[in-house]
């Protein structure tokens, strides 16, 4: 049988999963009209921004993550930094902060030379000042699921 197991990770680490409704009704006891009309109300307000699936990293080839605290230099402030890092396929998450740092990024990788790379090619551009690295030992909660 056809191996397509990198395509459909990547189908749903985009999103491409949906509410499993009959199951939503069976616990809610509640008509799956009424479940699929809640949902999509709850989507088109913008309350649900997507579905993802939550993946064991190890087993698709992801599991080295670091956290990423970035300084940016003060002439580039009004600058799309973060929105342009947070554009990267291996940025899972990326918020501006407050405090001694600007941004901060968590990255999954296959292993740190993948990591190394992104560092040099995209975390060293232009307008960055400093980086530092906080690597993940183990991961006990993603996603909201405990592991």
């Amino acid at each position: 049988m056809k191996n397509i197991k990198p395509k459909l990770i990547d189908l749903f680490k985009g999103g491409y999963c949906t509410p499993q409704i009959a199951r939503i009704a069976s616990t809610l006891k509640e008509p799956s009209s009424t479940i699929h009309y809640n949902i999509k109300k709850l989507e088109n307000e913008g309350a649900i921004k997507a579905y993802k699936a939550v993946f064991d990293y190890e087993k698709i080839n992801e599991g080295f993550c670091v956290y990423v605290l970035v300084n940016i230099s003060p002439e580039y402030y009004n600058t799309p930094i973060a929105e342009e890092l947070s554009k990267l396929e291996e940025v899972e998450s990326a918020a501006t902060i407050a405090g001694e740092w600007d941004i901060i990024l968590k990255i999954r990788t296959k292993n740190q030379n993948e990591y190394y790379d992104i560092l040099k090619k995209h975390l060293l551009p232009k307008g960055v000042t400093k980086t530092l690295t906080l690597t993940t030992l183990k991961d006990i909660k993603t996603n909201y699921v405990f592991l």
